[in-house]
């Protein structure tokens, strides 16, 4: 059997807020609070993976990098554009609001209020 990534957890001061923020973002599905009591606020990233954002009060961000098709990063440019969440194209300067990317064709890094930066690639 080959090693998958199953979940991981990211570190939020509001974990449902985060969670509400990067599922909005990401236009994926949260699910129902997970663990005990709750503490889990789980999006399902792809049928075999979900971040689970929990209460970190002092926490410190994660990276997080996706790839996505075309289509998809359009769209999660048009939902930062709409919500009017700063965007860019390099890690230092999350905020410049470009999408040429050292890696990839096209490319963006947003953050969310915990500190966690997520960057979004994508082959054209």
């Amino acid at each position: 059997m080959a090693i998958t990534l199953n979940h991981t957890i990211v570190p939020a001061k509001d974990h449902n807020a985060a969670a509400r923020f990067f599922a909005t973002i990401m236009g994926l599905e949260q699910l129902p609070p997970d663990g005990a009591d709750g503490h889990f606020a789980p999006v399902r990233v792809n049928e075999g993976l979900t971040l689970d954002f929990m209460i970190a009060p002092a926490a410190e961000g994660h990276h997080l990098a996706f790839d996505v098709d075309p289509v998809t990063f359009d769209a999660v440019l048009s939902r930062l554009r709409q919500a009017e969440i700063p965007y860019g194209n390099d890690p230092a300067d999350p905020t410049n609001g470009r999408i040429d990317h050292p890696l990839c064709a096209r490319g963006l890094f947003f953050a969310d209020d915990s500190g966690n930066l997520y960057e979004v690639m994508s082959p054209s």
